[in-house]
């Protein structure tokens, strides 16, 4: 698991900014529905939208607490759930049994989901839609980039971009990549090494995707944590430069 289940997203909230939230159930085009969180901004002249893949747990509080943090900074947030197909829609406890869901899921159905946030994102009036994704998610934002929503940009935080299973990864899906991506990786990350980041590099590289990998050197898988007080600055530029990707290509 990416976090502990009291984690927080160490991001300071914005005292009296003002935003709505809800929980959603989207339906993607297969007929899944699924749980989502939505926030928004009161103030709604930024275009940008963010669709949030949390790492493999699932739709968690950490998320919905990131997509508040999204709002209160003027972008529509929401943060999806990957279990609709066999876990239903319902609010789960912190004993959910995450690790079965996750092996059912496939690229085809995850995508179906993004593409169902993408469109409601749309409906919403924020046309400049962006993912960020955390681990699993990480690698399932990157993967968004060819499956032909129309997106902006893709983050990923410490995803692997290799394959998993049968199933191609972002290195070798990066030929079919149409929206620029920006990769934060940990450089303490015993799963995904050197040498996972640089054939990523190389393969966005030959296909001509406009991209930043950036490496937080010592810092861990999932260094993204107010817990981790120690990779303080490794967090706070990864927020900026998030920011930053989405103020540029909006």
């Amino acid at each position: 698991m990416c976090f502990d289940l009291d984690s927080e997203p160490p991001i300071p909230a914005i005292k009296g900014a003002a935003v709505s939230h809800d929980d959603l159930v989207l339906e993607a085009a297969d007929g899944n529905r699924f749980a989502a969180f939505r926030a928004a901004p009161e103030d709604a002249s930024l275009n940008a939208g963010v669709v949030i893949l949390p790492d493999v747990r699932g739709l968690y509080r950490f998320y919905e607490e990131l997509a508040l943090r999204f709002a209160e900074r003027g972008y529509h947030a929401i943060a999806i759930d990957y279990f609709g197909r066999t876990a239903g829609i319902a609010k789960r406890g912190d004993d959910f049994e995450y690790t079965e869901h996750v092996q059912q899921t496939t690229v085809e159905g995850i995508q179906a989901d993004v593409r169902a946030a993408v469109e409601r994102t749309h409906e919403e009036g924020f046309h400049a839609v962006f993912t960020v994704g955390f681990c699993f998610g990480g690698r399932n934002s990157w993967l968004a980039a060819a499956s032909g929503h129309g997106l902006a940009g893709c983050v990923g935080f410490y995803g692997n971009p290799g394959e998993r299973g049968d199933a191609p990864g972002p290195i070798k899906r990066a030929p079919d990549f149409e929206a620029p991506i920006l990769a934060l990786q940990a450089g303490d990350d015993q799963n995904i090494t050197p040498e996972l980041n640089k054939l990523f590099e190389e393969a966005l590289d030959e296909a001509g995707v406009e991209y930043e990998l950036v490496v937080y050197e010592g810092a861990p898988h999932s260094f993204f944590d107010r817990r981790y007080e120690e990779f303080q600055d490794a967090s706070e530029d990864a927020w900026a430069k998030t920011l930053a990707f989405i103020d540029q290509h909006a």
